[in-house]
């Protein structure tokens, strides 16, 4: 798993996209009570079920590979001039 130069404010962008889009879906389940992991989880199975992302194995799926994984969709969804790809 290769880590991006700018992974943590990927991920940062990745969690705030995927809650604005969980919201749009209507799911609440995303509340400020639940802990970050939950939250990382929540998001991908959510981008999964929309096929937005591919799954992960069942055996990778862990915190570092589900947080890897939503870094990898968010790098696909910003311009290749975007500040944090360079």
């Amino acid at each position: 798993m290769k880590k991006h130069k700018n992974e943590d404010k990927l991920l940062k962008l990745a969690m705030q996209l995927g809650r604005a889009y969980a919201t749009k879906r209507g799911y609440g389940g995303l509340d400020k009570a639940e802990s970050n992991k939950d939250k990382v989880e929540a998001i991908y199975r959510l981008l999964v079920n929309d096929k937005l992302i591919s799954p992960l194995p069942e055996d990778k799926e862990d915190g570092p590979n589900l947080k890897h994984r939503l870094v990898l969709w968010i790098v696909s969804q910003l311009p290749e001039n975007h500040e944090l790809l360079q």
